[in-house]
């Protein structure tokens, strides 16, 4: 299938870009990567008038660290995450959770702002974000706003994001003394997650402090699992997190795995998350 006729406008300024998203309201769909979008353009399960590709704003490329924040720009690849010095020191769960998106050819073009702004629930992006407790950095001709991520994610390929607005980065608050682990479960390398779990927490005397376990593929937005985290706050790593993931967790069964399956997986990830944070 081809993609249905579109008006194409490539903005030379991230003004240009807000004018034109203003403009043409819902009716426009922004083009990063597009390793999404066009796919989904082509199967017509999405659909625009006009497409603003705004792949030669240079200035949302890139990762920056200040004093207290590393901040990754929305048009940064896949593959610039996975091998920036930067991420690998001051947020290594990026850099761990890099290698499970797909395969290299994808992480060359796909976005890390893309990815956050389709919000699928089966993605890496966003549930790092929840376990960063990362903010969601927009622009639109209203002006800036700061999104936290926990309050970004919506629903089913749904967010915060309104008419008009264009995600130019996410910052991510400095942890030093954090671990992290990023484990995902899928049929094979690079396809999309059954299950999956990013992992931070500080040890301390043999214990878990301030624990975050933000899931993948446990319900229709990447979900922070509050009940386990609270049941794993200040212990040893427990053996089971069922009953807690079952009051935090809300799978959807696909054709190969159903609800309860990937419950019990997402237990069997967090068990394993939690025994390498406090190894």
């Amino acid at each position: 299938m081809k993609a249905p006729a579109f008006a194409y406008a490539k903005p030379r300024s991230l003004a240009e870009v807000c004018a034109l998203l203003d403009e043409r309201g819902e009716t426009a769909r922004v083009l990063a990567g597009g390793q999404s979008l066009v796919p989904m353009l082509n199967l017509r399960v999405a659909a625009a008038d006009l497409l603003v590709d705004i792949s030669g704003i240079e200035s949302l490329r890139g990762v920056s660290v200040t004093a207290d924040r590393l901040c990754v720009g929305a048009l940064t690849s896949h593959r610039e995450v996975e091998q920036s010095a930067e991420v690998a020191r001051h947020a290594p769960l990026l850099a761990q959770a890099a290698p499970h998106i797909a395969h290299v050819a994808i992480r060359n073009s796909g976005t890390f702002g893309g990815s956050i702004a389709l919000a699928d629930p089966a993605a890496e992006w966003p549930a790092c974000c929840l376990a960063l407790d990362a903010t969601i950095l927009t622009i639109s001709k209203a002006g800036k706003r700061s999104i936290p991520a926990r309050a970004f994610f919506k629903g089913l390929f749904s967010t915060d994001l309104r008419p008009g607005e264009l995600i130019t980065g996410v910052e991510i608050p400095l942890t030093p003394g954090h671990r992290s682990v990023f484990l995902e479960l899928s049929r094979r390398r690079g396809d999309y997650a059954i299950v999956g779990v990013a992992a931070m927490a500080k040890v301390q005397g043999g214990t878990l402090q301030d624990v975050r376990l933000a899931f993948l593929g446990g319900g229709d937005r990447p979900l922070l699992a509050v009940h386990a985290m609270k049941a794993a706050e200040g212990k040893p790593p427990l053996a089971d997190l069922g009953p807690a993931l079952a009051a935090d967790l809300s799978p959807m069964a696909d054709l190969d795995t159903s609800a309860r399956t990937k419950l019990h997986l997402a237990n069997v990830l967090a068990r394993r998350a939690l025994a390498a944070l406090a190894g």
